[in-house]
């Protein structure tokens, strides 16, 4: 099982990423897909997640309007647009996969820095 982030980098306030995930070793259209995030000092938190079949979508407050999670089960692929970013989104940012209850997999991360 991997979990590969991509992505990542140095951006000035107001400006975009776009992450991606991409997955082997398990199925990933049944996985429920997620992004958190870490920033020094601070516990990881949930930013993003989308469910397996529907793809319903859920976002932290401190996101909402400003990224959007996707995913390509074709692709194994999971993303995630930033947008409009800002200092405070200065973070480790890691994939997550999981099967409630059952299986539960990360990825090792891809930073993003947010600074003029």
């Amino acid at each position: 099982v991997q979990l590969v982030e991509y992505g990542g980098g140095l951006v000035q306030p107001g400006g975009s990423l776009r992450l991606s995930c991409v997955a082997s070793g398990f199925t990933f259209s049944r996985y429920r897909m997620s992004w958190y995030r870490q920033a020094p000092g601070k516990e990881r938190e949930l930013v993003a997640q989308i469910t397996s079949a529907a793809g319903n979508t859920n976002y932290a407050d401190s996101v909402k309007g400003r990224f959007t999670i996707s995913r390509d089960d074709a692709k194994n692929t999971a993303l995630l647009q930033m947008d409009n970013l800002r200092f405070e989104d200065t973070a480790l940012y890691y994939c997550n996969a999981q099967l409630p209850f059952m299986y539960d997999y990360w990825g090792r991360g891809t930073q993003v820095t947010v600074s003029s």
